[in-house]
């Protein structure tokens, strides 16, 4: 396992082995884990953490926004060229 700054990383190959060691450690200490495949990152492991509710996201939009005509209608305009 190398340090490169707070970053870690490990091989594919030494990752099998020691696996439950480092998910234990990216749980704890709240790092990330690079997995390499000959010396190229592939995957990274970090710590799980529950996405933001739509409140947290938008909530002091909250009655800022403007609605200039009623969004539940469908629509058959086709957009063009973006």
């Amino acid at each position: 396992m190398t340090t490169t700054k707070t970053m870690k990383s490990i091989s594919k190959s030494k990752l099998k082995s020691k696996l439950l060691e480092l998910l234990r450690y990216v749980e704890s200490e709240g790092d990330e884990l690079i997995v390499t495949d000959r010396g190229k990152p592939v995957v990274r492991i970090s710590r799980y953490c529950d996405a933001p509710t739509t409140e947290e996201l938008f909530g002091q939009m909250r009655g800022k926004v403007k609605y200039l005509e009623d969004l539940t209608l469908p629509t058959i305009e086709e957009w063009g060229e973006l």
